[in-house]
């Protein structure tokens, strides 16, 4: 389909760290389509709506304050989007000022419920899992098993989201001819 789109394009990826899906996947994808005029937008996690929206939804949760966090992470292997991964924990731990600890939910490790295990076993009677997922799903739904007390549901749908998706598409367009 891209293929057939007149013009340049931009594309905004669904993905909230910069990972092998962004950094190669996508980007093959648009050569073996022949999009050379395409422009990639960076991924979504950076954006500062989704650590707003991730905040907003673990509280809407129940998390309490004095509750230990872990952010729950799909997964990478990619060094560079597991430091991503970190910089959001931290963010949050900014927002909840509390420290928050990334796991992942698929790929790499600590697991979620390794972190959540770890937390219990330094006496933290509740813990909160911050979703750091953008639909429901499989990933999701193992959160559940996580041991954790409080699980936020997905980040998406949520207007927050929407907009930064098309904040990105502005920022990557900008340079674009008309």
């Amino acid at each position: 389909m891209a293929a057939s789109v007149p013009g340049p394009i931009v594309v905004v990826p669904a993905f909230l760290a910069s990972g092998h899906h962004v950094r190669k996947d996508i980007p093959r994808q648009l050569a073996k389509a022949g999009r050379a005029d395409a422009v990639l937008a960076p991924a979504l996690g950076a954006h500062p709506a989704v650590v707003a929206t991730a905040h907003r939804r673990l509280l809407a949760a129940g998390h309490r304050r004095g509750d230990a966090v872990v952010l729950a992470c799909a997964g990478t292997r990619d060094e560079r989007a597991r430091a991503e991964s970190h910089d959001r924990a931290r963010a949050l731990a900014r927002l909840l000022d509390t420290p928050v600890a990334a796991g992942y939910v698929a790929t790499g490790g600590p697991t979620v419920t390794e972190q959540v295990a770890r937390l219990r076993a330094q006496g933290h009677e509740r813990v909160s899992v911050a979703t750091w997922l953008l639909a429901p799903g499989l990933f999701h739904d193992r959160l559940a098993a996580s041991g954790a007390d409080v699980v936020a549901p997905p980040l998406c749908p949520d207007p927050a989201i929407a907009h930064a998706v098309a904040e990105r598409y502005r920022q990557a367009a900008i340079p674009l001819p008309v």
